[in-house]
């Protein structure tokens, strides 16, 4: 069974009296372990649609099934509660409390979302920072440490639930190239070590080439999917 499964869904917003099709009969699957990517220009859909999976808005039809979860029919409450157990974010403004150091940051997910004791909050809190080469950096607080290593605190405080899903918008948009393909590497090593499935957007065409799935989006619709090295089919 796939870990995401879209079928025909849409999005459509009403702006005024402008209607806005954001998304229109896109269908894909992404299997459990993949690291896959969905490019395209600025207003393809891109982060509407990693919004719908995060149950951070609503398809307006179609089917999205998330870990076996259709996510559609889920009301706010039962929404916020499925994303803390099963999806981590990544964004490409870090978003990091500037007030919280390294340690507090990736910590406090699990302050929101689990009732785990201090020490098994701590284990997991360095073992991350560990992972993520961090961990001299932990008692810094943001404005105290570079975009790279805002992202991969970043990187951490997405993993620190043990999600089946880590999504990131743009991860490497604030980054210059040789530390984005940094970052991007890192999320491939978290990958591998913990199992998690990684779907992330972006329009920067440097970075695509680390994907092992790319789907392309244009103008709301799913244009083409490819594994790396082959040709794009739609």
């Amino acid at each position: 069974m796939a870990l995401v499964a879209a079928d025909d869904l849409h999005k459509t917003y009403q702006v005024g009296e402008v209607r806005v099709d954001a998304l229109i009969g896109v269908s894909f699957a992404v299997e459990a372990g993949a690291f896959v990517s969905f490019v395209g220009p600025s207003g393809s859909g891109k982060t509407t649609l990693l919004n719908l999976i995060g149950c951070l808005d609503k398809p307006s039809a179609g089917s999205l099934r998330v870990a076996g979860t259709e996510v559609a029919g889920l009301d706010r409450r039962a929404g916020a509660e499925f994303r803390g157990r099963t999806i981590g974010f990544i964004f490409q403004d870090f978003n990091l409390l500037p007030v919280l150091s390294v340690y507090e940051n990736i910590e406090y997910p699990l302050l929101m979302v689990q009732s785990l004791p201090a020490a098994e909050r701590s284990a997991r809190v360095l073992e991350l920072l560990d992972a993520v080469g961090m961990r001299d950096q932990r008692d810094k607080f943001p404005d105290q440490i570079s975009g790279g290593q805002k992202q991969r605190a970043a990187v951490a405080r997405a993993l620190v639930t043990r999600p089946a899903l880590v999504l990131a918008d743009e991860p490497t948009a604030n980054l210059d190239q040789a530390t984005a393909h940094q970052v991007i590497g890192l999320m491939k090593k978290m990958r591998d070590d913990f199992g998690t499935t990684f779907i992330f957007s972006t329009h920067d065409q440097r970075i695509v080439g680390e994907a092992e799935i790319i789907h392309t989006l244009e103008d709301g619709r799913l244009t083409g999917s490819r594994r790396r090295g082959e040709a794009a089919h739609g």
